[in-house]
């Protein structure tokens, strides 16, 4: 059996995670460097790795959270009833995802999609995600021939490919608002010949 971790532990990861998340506010997520981090909280480099595999495990948790952060928000508001309301809806989301290109990477890589064995905070949130669209497509004005867990499915893809073509030189020039409104006009409310 397991033993519970220890009081000292937790706290040195908290500190940990705290050191961090001020690093990241001074510098942004992608200049965060683990040596700041460990001087920051006052611990040798070696507990940092006795914690964190590496950087990405730490942003593993910190950018979940933040995922989480904004899926709390997505859940509190209706249910959009237009496709114009449901990009409404989504785009702080994109916009904290898009904050830094390093941040979309990482993103994807701890997704699930980069055939990442581990299921980490950023890869429940992607679940999450799919739950709140889900829920949003039940009612009108979106398709009904077509489930609307796989409809949550759709735009979840058309959201990273919307995110992935703005750090596109030769896309960037199109706002991912415009370019995701029209992947999901197409996909959940197909006109008829």
């Amino acid at each position: 059996m397991k033993k519970p971790p220890q009081k000292r532990k937790l706290a040195t990861r908290a500190k940990l995670l705290d050191a961090a998340t001020k690093v990241i506010a001074r510098n942004g997520f992608g200049a965060m460097r683990v040596e700041q981090v460990v001087q920051d909280a006052g611990v040798a480099k070696g507990t940092f790795f006795a914690h964190f595999q590496d950087k990405d495990a730490l942003l593993d948790i910190i950018v979940g959270a933040k995922i989480d952060a904004q899926l709390d928000a997505a859940e509190l508001l209706p249910s959009p009833d237009s496709l114009d309301a449901l990009v409404g809806h989504l785009m702080p989301l994109i916009q904290f995802m898009t904050c830094e290109r390093y941040i979309f990477e990482l993103i994807f890589r701890h997704s699930g999609a980069a055939t990442k064995q581990e299921i980490g905070p950023i890869a429940k949130t992607f679940e999450r995600q799919i739950e709140l669209l889900t829920k949003w497509l039940a009612g009108d004005p979106y398709r009904k021939d077509v489930p609307p867990v796989i409809l949550a499915e759709g735009i979840q893809a058309f959201m990273v490919q919307s995110m992935a073509l703005n750090f596109c030189a030769i896309n960037s020039a199109h706002p991912m608002e415009s370019r995701l409104l029209t992947y999901l006009d197409a996909w959940l409310c197909p006109q008829t010949p």
